[in-house]
């Protein structure tokens, strides 16, 4: 009798134990384990008749795809149709002189006005282009949209109007170190407003991040640590959402998160997993979520991927990749 008594109070503080590890805002996912093989699915895009240098980023302005092409030595910046991606256009010439582009760093897309701005870390302006003039006129130069200071800064951010923006600000602290962290920034003052919940655990943060206006919420991946945290609009924590890796140590031996984004209803975000200094470095694999942070299933994309963006439209990711072809697309119908 004593030692079924003994045995039922073990199992009632396991079943305890297990209950602390999830609350309402701490959520452990031991296992991510619903994988769908896609590598067959993803398709190559030919952005002929122009290359493009293995650091790039695209996203995504109403009916276009622009890239940027960080080592360009002349343009920086091609547009393509985003139904077809038939190459149109490029603009944003590399150089020290007026208009053009000295260090190419952030893209923010203006859908209201047809605009998107470059930032320009080596001038520390952003600079405005209008994007029916850049096709109309080969010898378009952009105006100076703001001027950024070197105290801090936005690494990258998500334009909704002139006086509210959500940027990922960049507070160097010394020559070669740098607070990050998700603020609310107004252009026109270039004042930040920090958001209010930082993890207790980390002391040195890298992530990236995503905001959905429509949901009022964000969501912060991070480089280095197994965690992902979604907070609302006003910064305060909705769940921390823990993987199979999670450990608190300062560390950069394993890229854990790479670019996340919002599609619809989900949180989808590259991950790797693997060594930092590693072929392992870029992701293959996509997690997808809810807008709870429950783990759905894991796309194994079976490419490596640099950064990608979602074409709400065609309801399809646009990747740039480190593989047999530099730039593919995946339908996500039928997939999540």
């Amino acid at each position: 009798m004593e030692y079924i008594k003994s045995v039922l109070a073990l199992l009632l503080l396991l079943a305890l134990g297990a209950c602390a590890n999830s609350t309402k805002t701490e959520m452990y996912q031991k296992e991510r384990d619903v994988i769908t093989n896609v590598h067959s699915l993803v398709t190559e895009i030919q952005t002929d008749p122009i290359l493009i240098g293995s650091i790039a980023r695209p996203c995504v302005l109403g009916n276009y795809v622009i890239i940027a092409d960080f080592n360009s030595p002349d343009r920086l910046i091609h547009l393509f149709r985003k139904d077809n991606f038939k190459y149109l256009g490029s603009t944003a010439y590399a150089g020290q002189g007026p208009g053009e582009i000295t260090r190419i760093g952030h893209i923010g897309t203006d859908e209201n006005r047809h605009k998107f701005y470059v930032s320009d870390h080596g001038k520390q302006k952003i600079f405005s282009y209008d994007v029916d003039s850049v096709l109309s006129f080969p010898n378009y130069m952009p105006t100076v949209k703001i001027e950024m200071n070197t105290v801090q800064f936005p690494s990258k951010y998500q334009y909704v109007n002139d006086t509210l923006s959500f940027a990922l600000a960049i507070e160097p602290t010394s020559t070669s170190t740098f607070k990050q962290y998700i603020a609310k920034w107004n252009m026109q003052s270039g004042q930040f407003a920090r958001m209010k919940y930082q993890h207790p655990d980390i002391t040195k943060k890298r992530i990236s991040f995503a905001v959905s206006i429509e949901n009022d919420i964000y969501v912060e991946c991070y480089t280095f640590h197994d965690l992902m945290s979604i907070c609302n609009l006003n910064g305060d924590l909705i769940c921390n959402i823990y993987g199979p890796s999670w450990d608190s140590r300062e560390s950069n031996r394993v890229h854990h998160y790479g670019d996340v984004i919002f599609c619809k209803d989900k949180i989808l975000a590259s991950y790797s997993g693997g060594a930092n200094f590693s072929d392992e470095y870029n992701p293959t694999k996509i997690l997808v979520f809810d807008l709870h942070g429950n783990y759905l299933k894991t796309l194994d994309i079976g490419y490596k991927i640099v950064d990608f963006c979602y074409d709400d439209d065609n309801n399809r990711i646009i990747m740039n990749l480190n593989d047999e072809f530099q730039f593919a697309y995946l339908s996500l119908e039928g997939l999540i």
